[in-house]
């Protein structure tokens, strides 16, 4: 091959003459002596035809070449890509749960475009593991949807006081503050209890606090505590109040102030999940 390069790049003698036989077997030459297969290589990187070398040959397109033939073939997903996608999705889920009064307001519709908004981000998202990057759970997380908030009472799918008209409460801003290095978890509900006119409505700020442990590389176990009344608003000056805790033997056989829940998805502002009765619940960093 290299003798046949040879004898096409270099000019011929006046005196020898190829006749049309042995020159269709030699590749074609141009006036200026330069041959297609040059040509070729001018157009493209010489580097791309070395046997095991790879070439990049404009964005978004990766060659790799063989002794016989060349590929091509789509490039890794970048960062920015991934990243992108994760914003458009977070802001699909958000949208999806937006104006449902955090899931009290949600029909079976709602439900079901909820679910589907946060399957789509937790599969983007991948795997949360917690067991390094337990620093993430850190700070005060405010409630935006709960699946369970759609049975009508406040305990979600488990036992709580029902919404609407049969008792005068009202569901205020719901929080979690978690601290990594004490283990406390506490649940913060933001309450209106009507009072008989002309009297206003009571506020209180109702705080269950418990403690967690991380349980696998993803799911929290908390156990309960206690709970504490603070009355705000007009009555903000009166002193915080300790609900005294049941005894042991009029407890019911599984607590159920206490469980586990399985974190999803969860970045510097959204956390995304899902407790040990299918509850699908979204925070957003307060």
């Amino acid at each position: 091959m290299a003798s046949l390069l040879q004898l096409a790049t270099l000019p011929l003698p006046h005196h020898q003459s190829v006749s049309p036989s042995s020159s269709s077997n030699l590749p074609s030459t141009s006036a200026s002596g330069t041959t297609g297969f040059s040509r070729f290589q001018n157009f493209y990187p010489s580097s791309a035809f070395h046997r095991g070398r790879n070439c990049n040959l404009k964005k978004g397109l990766i060659c790799r070449s063989s002794s016989s033939e060349v590929t091509f073939i789509e490039p890794p997903e970048s960062k920015a890509s991934k990243d992108e996608l994760i914003g458009s999705l977070k802001f699909k889920l958000l949208s999806a749960v937006s104006g449902l009064n955090r899931g009290l307001a949600a029909t079976e519709d709602d439900l079901r475009k909820a679910e589907a908004a946060a399957k789509e981000l937790e599969s983007a998202g991948g795997l949360v593991d917690l067991s390094g990057d337990l620093d993430k759970l850190q700070g005060r997380w405010k409630l935006i949807y709960s699946s369970a908030f759609s049975s009508k009472t406040l305990g979600g799918s488990r036992p709580g006081p029902p919404t609407g008209r049969l008792l005068p409460i009202t569901l205020g801003q719901v929080f979690q503050r978690i601290d990594v290095f004490s283990k406390d978890f506490d649940n913060i509900v933001e309450l209106e209890l009507g009072a008989p006119w002309p009297l206003p409505p009571v506020e209180v700020t109702a705080t269950l606090a418990h403690k967690f442990e991380l349980i696998g590389s993803c799911k929290i176990k908390i156990t309960f505590e206690k709970t504490t009344v603070k009355t705000t608003g007009n009555l903000s000056q009166l002193p915080p109040l300790d609900l005294p805790r049941l005894p042991d033997s009029f407890r019911p056989p599984s607590d159920t102030r206490s469980g586990e829940f399985e974190v999803t998805y969860l970045d510097s502002d959204t956390r995304v999940t899902r407790g040990d009765r299918e509850e699908l619940r979204v925070f957003v960093i307060a």
